[in-house]
């Protein structure tokens, strides 16, 4: 893999696919070249006022273009900003950051990946790399969206929560309702969410990664801005915590401890 590498891009194309959901498209080829499934990238705002980079999951990866494609939800003055770049327009970005999905884990392997809100993007890139039998379990408030791409590369599951489509509830109603079983669990989303995940999957002894939406700071793990608990004492703190950004996103369940 790579090395994280800072990177001016260029804003291939972005538009709105959910009220308050953008999509973009940026041309980066050292960072696309490294990247990898679960993985991030934090884009840097143009406005002084706002110094550090805002962390956005990579949402689909193509090396050889030299493209990647990010999915996030505006929740800020940051990415209130990003949601007004257009084509061609430069955007400072550092990346690939963190570790990704173990995928060489679940080669041939019965995988159900459970999404919720915005940690719905960051499993499409993961779906479309795996060749066993893979199912999305995509978990909405209401509004729905990367709904086809998911259809396009797994056995889609829908749950909202107000049983406008799909099964209303959540992520593991759903995975109850349609009775899914999996070889191993693949989970982004909420801290609540993955807290009942992981629960679920000590119960039942299935394996299970999570990646965590935790606020960052620098991103590279320098701060200790984004730390969690988890049961080993971690090398650089000395101290049971791991750093979000640097040791995760992503985390086997039974890493860490989820508040």
């Amino acid at each position: 893999m790579m090395s994280k590498r800072k990177e001016n891009c260029r804003v291939i194309s972005q538009e709105e696919i959910s009220p308050g959901i953008y999509s973009l498209w940026l041309q980066t080829e050292q960072i696309a070249a490294g990247a990898r499934p679960g993985q991030f990238v934090s884009l840097y705002c143009r406005g002084e006022s706002r110094l550090l980079p805002r962390p956005i999951s990579l949402c689909e990866i193509e090396k050889e273009q030299g493209r990647l494609r990010l999915v996030y939800r505006v929740a800020g003055e940051g990415t209130r900003e990003f949601s007004r770049l257009s084509k061609g327009d430069a955007l400072e970005v550092i990346g690939p950051l963190g570790n990704g999905f173990p995928l060489e884990e679940c080669r041939q392997k019965k995988i159900v990946l459970l999404g919720g809100g915005i940690g719905i993007p960051p499993m499409l890139e993961v779906a479309k790399r795996l060749d066993g039998d893979v199912t999305m379990v995509a978990g909405y408030r209401a509004d729905l969206f990367l709904q086809e791409d998911f259809a396009a590369c797994a056995k889609l599951v829908i749950a909202t929560e107000d049983g406008s489509a799909g099964v209303q509830g959540n992520v593991l109603d759903a995975l109850r309702e349609k009775e899914l079983s999996a070889d191993m669990l693949l989970a982004c989303g909420p801290t609540p969410m993955l807290r009942a995940v992981k629960e679920y999957a000590a119960k039942e002894d299935i394996p299970c990664w999570i990646s965590m939406e935790e606020r960052m700071a620098c991103g590279i793990g320098a701060c200790l801005g984004c730390v969690c608990r988890s049961r080993e004492v971690d090398a650089h703190s000395q101290v049971h915590n791991k750093r979000v950004c640097k040791d995760g996103p992503v985390f086997l369940s039974t890493e860490v401890e989820l508040p």
